[in-house]
């Protein structure tokens, strides 16, 4: 696999076990480039291995004044020079491509793990952790895949070299025989504490990007509550412990490079000892002794390649087994009964496990008490359910049985906080679709006037709403703009079932009552659900159904069920129990009701609203208003 080849058609199915096993999987799917990177290690390695010797050489051919030799020399030099070169530079090439050929494939099956669980995987994983995977560990786990191969061909080196000077001179080869496993493995005691300081550098890092994630996604929130300064220390708190971490296991590593140095050194005076001492008796040559001398000093070299990969394994295993721990999350689903159906299947949506019934192409409004489990709910009727269970059925058909995209072809959900993509406003409604709704239809219906207006005036490159170009998560956007973009992309799609949680919350009561008659009109003849406690969405729905405590409770339409199940009414209007129990006629009205006619006139504002469908509004409005 070459860097141009990326992405990978099928990056394959991870082992995600554990750590370790996710690296030996790595390792299994690289192993055509760690072999053309053993390869070409071993050449570099030994050229320059095979160094010395040449030297060795030489000395001896002056000390005997050969020129043959000495012309045998320069030979083998040029030689070992031209495979370190060559050896070198593919070296380096097939291991950054292991490197960022795996780091892909890392990435490649995160974003199809994010994909297959969509926003069910931040339920069940810290969003900081997701992206300490996705950006640094990635790093960390593309690093010990590519010097693994390095490492073996150091390894390998270390032992034919070894073997090389014990028959090339014995008395000496057997000191250096002995003194190289010693050298290799005098880390080894300190590795376990400089791992468990690496893992603790590594945690401390992920909650300071975690904190750092949710401080930058909740921005606006920080300022308008003057709660920047407190987010902000508390961050500069968590970067500080980042740092003391990082200074503690860098001094242990430290250690552990002074001993690489230190313990070479000691191997290198005692083989000059003996060797002097040899040759002072006659039993080695000068060149001999030159050659021996100067293999230690080259093996220095390949050693550090075992501080290397004790370093990448230390860092690389806490970043696998967070991978590992990401990619073992499994959408449930009933994997015995899977079926592959040539057609998507339609009807009502039906949950056994609440007893929802959402008619088939009928406006469906579902009034949850709790918001969070509306969202599970939510999740649930898209086949996203974080937990085993009974599956939510279509026309009959359990989602969990039908393939993932089959699945999200069929029900599309867009949760209480959907997230907009960077780019253009045209890009961003670039997705699949039935082609029976265009952008403009999608965009009136969501009320987007103004947004398009905004947009356009904001803009200094073009007048095309369409072409102006949408910031990361829509920053630059209120929250209701963001909110009614977003809704937009959702009603583009036209699919078979459509759910949405709380699609009007940030928006206003007049711009709320007309997305819920653009909605009404947009979606007719196809499955809607609704989940919402706005009167103004719950009187436009066909159906209203009440969950209560995870079963549903009432079932019936808006005005019904808001006279006559006191548990809907303390939900939709925000009762408490004491108003709940207090005569019909002192009940409070709603607090976010807007203004009606008559208080509009008394304030001189009904003067504004000269447009013939913002009285209507109104008057709808008033009419739910005294219903409740």
């Amino acid at each position: 696999m070459q860097i141009q080849d990326l992405p990978y058609p099928d990056p394959g199915v991870p082992d995600a076990r554990s750590g370790p096993r996710f690296l030996w999987w790595l390792f299994r799917n690289q192993l055509d480039g760690q072999l053309k990177s053993l390869a070409w290690g071993l050449l570099h390695f030994l050229s320059v291995s095979a160094l010395p010797f040449c030297v060795g050489v030489a000395v001896q051919a002056v000390v005997d004044r050969s020129g043959e030799q000495l012309a045998l020399a320069g030979g083998l030099l040029l030689l070992c020079c031209a495979g370190n070169a060559l050896g070198d530079t593919f070296l380096h090439r097939t291991a950054v491509t292991n490197w960022i050929t795996a780091a892909a494939r890392v990435q490649q099956v995160l974003a199809r793990k994010a994909a297959q669980l969509g926003s069910a995987l931040t339920r069940r994983v810290a969003a900081g952790e997701v992206v300490a995977v996705s950006t640094g560990d990635v790093e960390k786990i593309g690093w010990f895949v590519e010097a693994w191969s390095r490492f073996m061909a150091a390894a390998l080196t270390l032992v034919l070299v070894t073997i090389g000077l014990v028959v090339y001179q014995p008395a000496l080869g057997v000191i250096v025989a002995v003194g190289l496993p010693v050298l290799a493995i005098a880390v080894l005691p300190l590795l376990p504490r400089a791992t468990r300081r690496a893992d603790f550098q590594r945690e401390k890092a992920g909650r300071a990007t975690e904190l750092a994630s949710d401080t930058v996604a909740g921005l606006r929130v920080l300022r308008g509550i003057g709660g920047e300064e407190l987010f902000l220390d508390r961050y500069r708190s968590a970067s500080q412990e980042v740092r003391h971490a990082a200074v503690r296991s860098a001094r242990m590593w430290a250690l552990i490079s002074a001993i690489q140095v230190l313990m070479p050194g000691l191997l290198l005076i005692a083989v000059v000892w003996y060797g002097v001492h040899l040759a002072r008796q006659g039993r080695v040559t000068i060149g001999e002794l030159v050659t021996v001398y100067s293999s230690i000093m080259i093996l220095t070299y390949p050693l550090r390649h075992f501080e290397e990969i004790a370093m990448a394994y230390s860092f690389s295993r806490p970043s696998a087994r967070r991978a590992a721990r990401v990619l073992a999350l499994e959408r449930p689903t009933n994997i015995e009964g899977s079926r592959e159906a040539a057609d998507l299947p339609s009807g009502d949506l039906y949950d056994p496990a609440t007893g929802l019934l959402a008619p088939s192409g009928r406006l469906t409004a579902v009034v949850c008490g709790d918001p969070d489990a509306a969202g599970r709910l939510a999740e649930r009727l898209g086949g996203h359910a974080t937990q085993e269970g009974t599956s939510v059925l279509l026309g009959g058909v359990p989602l969990d049985e039908l393939p993932l995209d089959r699945a999200r072809t069929a029900v599309l959900v867009q949760d209480k906080d959907p997230v907009l993509l960077s780019g253009t406003l045209r890009e961003l409604l670039d997705v699949p679709r039935s082609g029976a709704v265009d952008a403009e239809q999608a965009l009136a219906a969501a009320q987007c006037e103004d947004v398009l207006a905004a947009l356009s005036q904001g803009s200094l490159d073009t007048d095309d709403p369409m072409e102006v170009r949408v910031t990361e998560r829509g920053r630059s956007l209120s929250g209701g703009q963001r909110q009614r973009l977003a809704l937009a992309r959702s009603l583009i799609t036209d699919p078979e079932v459509l759910v949405l949680d709380e699609p009007t919350s940030a928006v206003d009561s007049h711009t709320e009552a007309r997305i819920a008659r653009g909605v009404q009109n947009l979606r007719r003849g196809r499955t809607t659900v609704v989940f919402t406690s706005s009167p103004l969405l719950l009187d436009r729905a066909e159906r209203v159904v009440l969950v209560h405590e995870g079963k549903v409770a009432a079932t019936g339409v808006h005005r019904e069920l808001v006279h006559g199940e006191p548990r809907y009414r303390a939900v939709v209007t925000r009762e408490t129990e004491e108003e709940e129990t207090a005569p019909r006629d002192e009940a409070p009205k709603y607090p976010s009701a807007p203004k009606g006619l008559s208080e509009l006139n008394e304030l001189g504002e009904l003067d504004e609203l000269d447009e013939l469908d913002e009285l209507d509004e109104l008057k709808e409005l008033e009419e739910i208003e005294e219903s409740a």
